[in-house]
């Protein structure tokens, strides 16, 4: 039998069989664990398996479907594993903030460079627009024209107003999505507020950190009445990639691996080499510093993770 990985517990998974609608709970056959890996989990979210059902309508989950693409995130205790957070996704929502929590551009330029590594297509929501005062209206709008001229796609959005809520399902309608960004920056709220019947828990920001607090505490597919469904994750504190070299890091900028082929050495990697494009862009402001920064952080990481 084949089915959709629809929630995973991490000692157990619900898989979804199309053909019927039903769900059964899953176990995993020993010889998934055997694989030699760097992931923490063998199966997540939006996986596509294969299963066998016992008697007692156990399933056991006896193949795994090849991904066509997944995000990760550090895992917690092991640096220098990951965890997949899901599979299988045709558009990555990343909620932004500008406070209640605020939103680090680090956390969000490294979301997208998972999305360019991984070949997923990221969508920038700029969320509670309703709380902004006119000045920080203005600098949201400010990023946001930043982040279109690189080429990403971007709305303002607000769970409370409604803004842009019906545009936003007729973009995921039919799709597999899901939803990132810092703890309380509003993620189970938006769901809640285009299908209030998913009930979905939510927590309130934590008034001495203004941050939010995990509500969320494993992977779970949610279908929408209008069509496709959205995979709510655990709050993500650090997005990874695996196996990347420091090269192609470049590539996962676009406008650093543009700006890139105009460099006098094609192998330059734009830190200190002479006649670099990339640098004479950041000093003319034609490349943001804050995600020039991000990128050699992540040039650093990867230096550190091939020398291990």
């Amino acid at each position: 039998m084949k089915g959709l990985i629809t929630k995973s517990t991490g000692s157990w998974y619900q898989v979804l069989e199309p053909e019927t609608g039903r769900f059964f709970e899953a176990r995993i056959r020993g010889k998934f664990k055997l694989i030699k890996t760097r992931l923490t989990n063998p199966l997540a979210v939006g996986d596509l398996v294969e299963f066998s059902l016992e008697i007692d309508d156990v399933a056991w989950i006896t193949k795994i479907e090849p991904r066509k693409n997944y995000l990760i995130r550090k895992s917690v205790n092991l640096s220098k594993e990951a965890h997949i957070i899901a599979s299988n996704i045709d558009v990555a929502c990343f909620i932004f903030t500008l406070k209640y929590p605020e939103t680090s551009f680090g956390f969000l330029d490294r979301f997208l460079v998972c999305c360019e590594a991984y070949n997923i297509e990221p969508l920038i929501l700029f969320n509670k627009m309703d709380v902004l005062s006119i000045e920080e209206k203005e600098y949201c709008a400010a990023i946001e024209n930043l982040y279109n001229q690189i080429g990403y796609d971007t709305m303002k959005i607000s769970s409370y107003s409604g803004l842009n809520l019906e545009f936003l399902k007729e973009t995921i309608k039919d799709k597999v999505s899901v939803f990132f960004g810092h703890s309380g920056s509003g993620k189970s709220t938006l769901v809640n507020a285009m299908q209030p019947e998913l009930n979905i828990k939510t927590s309130e920001i934590s008034e001495v950190h203004l941050k939010g607090k995990h509500t969320t505490t494993f992977a779970q597919m949610h279908f929408w009445d209008f069509g496709g469904s959205v995979i709510d994750t655990p709050g993500v504190r650090e997005f990874a990639m695996i196996d990347v070299q420091k090269e192609e890091i470049q590539h996962y900028f676009p406008e650093i691996f543009t700006t890139g082929r105009k460099c006098k050495f094609h192998n330059c990697m734009h830190i200190n080499e002479p006649k670099c494009a990339v640098l004479e862009a950041i000093e003319e402001g034609e490349i943001e510093e804050t995600r020039y920064i991000t990128y050699l952080k992540i040039m650093e990481e990867a230096e550190e993770n091939s020398a291990q």
